[in-house]
């Protein structure tokens, strides 16, 4: 089993600067500490986000590290010109010496879209025309595509990507989006409760069983397909020490995630914002969102969770909210230390 960290890099209490400097100092260490990959979320207009590029800051961070790979999680591509991001992904493959994972998504956030003049209706089918084209460009000389929100005539493609073929990611909250990526052979992450994750995991499995294997076999996780749940993650020398640390970051992220929501006066779910929520920390703890303790209570939950899911990869939130860099620094040693060996030969 392998274990990587995601990241949304939120607002904080401290100047966009330092935020940076303090998040490249964190993976670093990561890289050091032999983590597998840096995933980076992709939002807008939101305080949950202050990288809203997530290629600009995984360019930075790929000429500070060497070995952990670097993954948006994902790409709104509903928000790029397929060509123009074919570029950006080519170059970001070369300036990390072929450590990319590409996550791709169309936008959990009607708000975020609606900023950005994308009808989130349509969205679904911008997305997979964006996606194809992509597909189409990444191995083509001069793409020429006719879509139906795209459209491309002889145009040159003079960058290509380091790696063969980089793999491609998907992370969904619901059964659709989780079929696709099986479908597709995409590696996958699921969020939210673990009874809600689980329908999703299986989902996709389902739909991966049936194309037969992952379209990039990774050789690195049981069966070769990535499956994973995202989890923030806070470990202390006690529980109590834990929870006093990780209860104030877990709501700064909650107060972040739900920031257009309640800007929108939004109470209820919908159909784009459809993954419940726990308001409190004993809350999270119990469906299984957040994991804090000791090493030993971190890696007893860890490994009840794995079992339920059936996962081979763990995605740990470990710098989160208000979490100070001195703070998160202290739970990924700990992490690194005490419960990373176990969860590695699980």
């Amino acid at each position: 089993m392998e274990v990587g960290l995601f990241d949304h890099i939120g607002r904080a209490n401290t100047n966009l600067a330092q935020l940076f400097d303090d998040r490249i100092a964190f993976y670093k260490a990561a890289d050091d500490m032999g983590f597998y990959c840096m995933h980076l979320a992709e939002h807008h207009c939101s305080p949950v986000n202050m990288a809203p590029s997530p290629s600009v800051f995984l360019a930075a961070l790929a000429r500070e590290t060497k070995s952990i790979r670097l993954g948006p999680l994902c790409y709104l591509l509903t928000l790029y010109t397929p060509l123009r991001l074919l570029e950006e992904i080519c170059m970001l493959d070369h300036l990390s010496h072929g450590r990319l994972e590409i996550g791709v998504g169309r936008g959990v956030s009607p708000f975020e879209l609606g900023y950005h003049n994308i009808d989130h209706s349509k969205s679904r089918d911008m997305f997979m025309d964006a996606y194809q084209c992509i597909r189409k460009g990444m191995v083509s000389d001069e793409l020429t595509y006719d879509g139906e929100f795209y459209h491309y005539k002889d145009a040159p493609i003079e960058l290509h990507t380091y790696q063969p073929s980089p793999a491609f990611w998907y992370g969904s909250s619901n059964t659709v989006g989780s079929t696709f990526a099986g479908e597709h052979g995409m590696h996958f992450t699921a969020n939210g409760p673990t009874d809600f994750a689980r329908k999703n995991i299986d989902a996709y499995k389902e739909a991966l069983a049936k194309r037969g294997a992952p379209e990039i076999v990774k050789p690195e996780f049981s069966g070769g397909a990535a499956i994973g749940a995202l989890r923030q993650i806070y470990v202390a020398e006690t529980d109590a020490e834990a929870l006093a640390i990780a209860g104030p970051a877990a709501m700064k992220h909650h107060e972040e995630i739900n920031w257009l929501r309640n800007k929108h006066g939004v109470n209820e779910l919908t159909a784009r914002l459809n993954v419940p929520r726990a308001h409190d920390l004993d809350g999270m703890m119990k469906e299984g969102t957040v994991i804090a303790g000791s090493p030993s209570t971190v890696l007893a939950e860890i490994q009840r969770q794995t079992e339920i899911l059936g996962t081979n990869y763990i995605l740990g939130y470990m710098m989160f909210g208000n979490l100070t860099l001195d703070q998160a620094m202290r739970s990924l040693t700990l992490f690194k230390a005490e419960v990373m060996p176990t969860i590695k030969a699980m």
